[in-house]
Order: structure tokens, then C-alpha cells, then sequence
């Protein structure tokens, strides 16, 4: 039997609007930070059932027990205070979908990208370009999962049949946004030419205080958000993540730009929410990719493309949670050295209760139009409605 120790501080955002006057963790909360303590969602585990004893009220300690059969775990006891405040059966969560992606390994190996960076670096940007062209079709013909998720996707974003020269530009798209990156992350901002869309809005409620929760997706380049900082000095943006994803980013910035720094706050831990909170209540902006779940996690079918897709709620809720701003986000290349920074309004948690369902599908909304508008900017390569052929 493994076991953890959750602590929730009296000033944990959670008690702000659960609820006022008699403030208590909200249950979602607490079973999430439960799995996340005994890295249960990482080992693919989800909450089946639940059941909810006594509330759990601010500084309170909470011992999570996780019980097995044989080896396999299966249930959750949660104490507090000598008495159970809650239990929850587990289950393997659905390997398809979009938290199949975690478990696809990484064909991004570290000395290849040391190498493009060399090239990008010593050689400029024009060579590099042209070794990319001959880098772009051994992926093309050497992965065949990601050729089939790419071949499905265009013919939903297209509206016909994708072909080969489809898939071509698709690969190279992305392989031409992971050589930019060389030159962003060494702050080569002249190399490239950028169209600002929203910049104005976002910024003027950036002034007012409060700060924004910028949503955005593997569409494009994240990277190349970083000329509005380069554009408005001293904004601060972090990124939010879970824990995997953020030691991953971390190594590839080591790998790209050793001296690069990117303030990154990871989920998954008690005080993520309060280091979200501080980062915006001083005026930042933090980003969270909302497309990708981890499973485990609740999230909500919406029509994405023609077909039902799975996004993770969790993104929202937090929005809801910290009654923020929230804006969508992305950087969309467009060829050559263009990219297209767009920052639209998605909603305001503060001004009046917004349910976080509706926000998260015009966030969908959202995604989808850009998807149609630039479909060779869309890097997830898995495919991305399969849950739906396993039903």
C-alpha cells in the first residue's frame, strides 16, 4: 500500500468560491491532487467512482492511502482528521484519445537537435532550411503513425483528400517551426517578420490588473509568442504544465539553448495554483496548452472538425477557479520567416459566473477555425479523434 500527504493552505484559490463562508476543497480537487501525489495519472490510472464522506476545510492534512490487488492499484482511502473523508475506485484510463500521445515515444532525439541547432547557428538560416528539405521526407517515409494521423487530419481541415504533397508540407511545417525555434530562443527576432493580431485588447487588460490565462494548442509555434515580450519588456508570460511535459520542455530548451530560461510552473503539486495566482495577480500572463489531457482527468466531448473529440475540463476550471481572463493564443507560421501572433477574448471568469464548458467550446471554437484557416500548423500528430473508432 503507497501513501502520500496532501496539505491545502488557507489561501489556496479553491476556498475563494467553494464556498463562501464555509470554505472547502472542492472533491475534482481534491481526487486529482490525490492521483497526482501518487503519480497514479501518469501510470495511466483514472477515478472509476468516488464517494464523498466529510468536507475537507482550509489547512487541513490529508493522508492518501492507495490500496492494491496484488499488485495492480484499485482504490483510494482519503483521512483526515483520524476519520475517512473520502474513497474512489481506479481503473486503467482509455488508452486512445487525446492522452495517447504520452505514451508515443520521441522521435525528437537530443543530439539532433544540438545538431540542427549547430547547423542554424554556423551555417544561417538558408542552410539550414535546405537540410531541412532533406530531413522532412525521411520523416515522411519512416513515420508511418504520424503520416496517418497527419493524412486524417488535413482531409477534416482541407474538406478533401489529402496528398502526398499535403503531407510534405504538413512535415515540413513542423520541422521548419522546431529550426525557429533555434533562432527565437537566441532572441534572432530580426530573422523573422511577425503580424500582431489582439495585441492591443490584451494588453489593455493587462494594464488594468488581474493578468490573463492565454489558452493555446499545438497549433503553430509557441516560441514565437515570445516576441510580445520582446515587443512590450518587462510582461511576464509562464508556462503552465504538468510535470512531464515541463521536464521535456526543459530539456529541449538545455538542448537548443543552454542558456535559454523559459518560467515554467508545473501542475501537479499543492502550490501550482498559488504560484498561477501570483504570476497574474502581478500583472503576467500565463499559458496553458488546452488540447492535450493527460487522462484521468475529466473532460468534455465536443465537435471538433465533423467528428466528436475529447478535451480536458481541467484548464477551464482552474480559469474558473482564479476567476481570470482568458484569451486564445497562437503563433501561426506561415512561410519563410512570417508568422501571424493572434490573441482573441475567449472569456472573463471575474465579471460574471461563466460556466466552464461553455468557455472551453468556444476555446474549441476557436482552435478549430484557425485549424481551417492554417492546417498545416497542427502538430499533433496521433490520431486525435480515436476514441471514437474504439466505441
Amino acid at each position: 500500500m503507497s501513501a502520500a500527504r496532501l496539505h491545502f493552505p488557507a489561501q489556496h484559490p479553491a476556498f475563494a468560491g467553494h464556498f463562501p463562508g464555509a470554505p472547502m476543497v472542492p472533491g475534482a480537487l481534491l481526487l486529482a491532487e490525490a492521483l497526482a501525489a501518487l503519480g497514479l495519472a501518469r501510470a495511466g490510472l483514472e477515478i472509476a467512482a468516488a464517494k464523498f464522506l466529510h468536507p475537507v476545510g482550509p489547512d487541513a492534512v490529508v493522508e492518501v492511502q492507495c490500496a492494491l490487488a496484488g499488485e495492480a492499484p484499485q482504490r483510494l482511502e482519503l483521512r483526515s482528521g483520524g476519520r475517512l473523508v473520502a474513497t474512489a475506485a481506479l481503473r486503467p484510463a482509455a488508452s486512445a484519445g487525446p492522452s495517447a500521445w504520452r505514451r508515443r515515444p520521441e522521435r525528437s532525439q537530443r543530439w539532433v537537435l544540438r545538431l540542427m541547432a549547430w547547423i542554424a547557428l554556423r551555417l544561417g538560416r538558408g542552410a539550414a532550411r535546405a537540410v531541412l528539405h532533406l530531413i522532412t521526407p525521411y520523416f515522411l517515409a519512416f513515420a508511418p503513425a504520424a503520416r496517418r494521423a497527419s493524412r486524417a487530419f488535413l482531409a477534416r481541415a482541407l474538406g478533401r483528400r489529402a496528398t502526398l504533397a499535403d503531407l510534405y508540407r504538413h512535415f515540413h511545417g513542423f520541422g521548419a517551426t522546431v529550426l525557429d525555434r533555434v533562432y527565437l530562443l537566441h532572441d534572432r527576432f530580426e530573422l523573422f517578420d511577425f503580424e500582431v493580431r489582439g495585441e492591443a485588447e490584451l494588453l489593455a487588460e493587462l494594464r488594468r490588473g488581474g493578468g490573463a490565462l492565454l489558452y493555446g494548442a499545438h497549433l503553430g509555434s509557441f516560441e514565437a509568442l515570445r516576441a510580445l515580450g520582446r515587443r512590450n519588456v518587462g510582461l511576464r508570460v509562464a508556462m503552465v504544465m504538468y510535470e512531464d511535459n515541463a521536464r521535456m520542455l526543459n530539456e529541449t530548451l538545455a538542448a537548443i539553448s543552454p542558456q535559454a530560461r523559459q518560467d515554467v510552473i508545473s501542475l501537479g503539486s499543492i502550490d501550482s495554483m498559488l504560484r498561477v495566482r501570483d504570476c497574474l495577480a502581478a500583472g503576467g500572463a500565463a499559458g496553458v496548452l488546452g488540447d492535450r489531457g493527460l487522462g484521468g482527468e475529466e473532460a468534455l466531448e465536443l465537435p471538433f472538425l465533423g467528428a466528436p473529440a475529447r478535451f480536458p475540463l481541467g484548464p477551464m476550471r482552474m480559469a474558473a477557479m482564479l476567476k481570470c481572463r482568458v484569451h486564445f493564443m497562437a503563433g501561426l507560421y506561415l512561410g519563410g520567416r512570417r508568422y501571424a501572433l493572434h490573441f482573441e477574448p475567449l472569456a472573463d471568469f471575474g465579471a460574471a459566473p461563466v460556466p466552464p464548458e461553455a468557455a472551453l467550446a468556444a476555446y474549441v471554437a476557436c482552435v478549430e477555425r484557425h485549424c481551417r484557416a492554417a492546417p498545416y500548423n497542427w502538430f499533433n500528430f496521433y490520431d486525435f479523434w480515436a476514441h471514437d473508432a474504439a466505441r
